[in-house]
């Protein structure tokens, strides 16, 4: 058997991923979560006289402890299972990695197994992240010195 017919067999017998199906999933479950960002967000202007601008910082916490919890618990997981992307996509995903990285070492102890290994996975999000809230800030910063924009 030669290569095309072998990998020709290969995708008659592989099953078929129902690529519709799943998207549907991922945005159902990330509109869920950015829905109950939205209510988190409301909660904190109503109750505790945030503004729009002030409330992002403590609901981006929020959420993250929020789905801390739930990998804990083990429910974040079956989230993850149903939901995918969707999931994964939003800042929920990275408490997620953060703890699941820590729940899978901690029996190497709490310095070498959790601390060392909890930013991981969640590390390289961190350092781009900085690195790129740095290199907007200095394109920004140089436009409204050249006035092309202003502050």
């Amino acid at each position: 058997m030669d290569v095309n017919s072998y990998q020709q067999t290969v995708d008659q017998m592989a099953p078929k991923r129902p690529i519709v199906k799943n998207c549907l999933k991922a945005f159902f479950v990330g509109g869920t979560i950015c829905g109950i960002g939205q209510i988190i967000t409301l909660a904190y202007i109503y109750f505790f006289s945030f503004t729009e601008r002030t409330a992002s910082n403590p609901t981006v916490a929020t959420l993250i402890f929020m789905s801390m919890i739930l990998t804990g618990l083990g429910i974040y997981k079956k989230i993850g299972q149903f939901g995918g992307a969707g999931s994964a996509v939003p800042v929920t995903g990275f408490g997620n990695a953060i703890i699941s990285a820590s729940i899978e070492h901690r029996s190497e102890g709490f310095i070498l197994g959790v601390g060392g290994n909890m930013f991981k996975l969640a590390g390289a999000v961190i350092v781009y992240g900085v690195f790129s809230a740095f290199v907007v800030a200095l394109i920004k910063t140089s436009l409204v010195k050249m006035g092309v924009i202003s502050w």
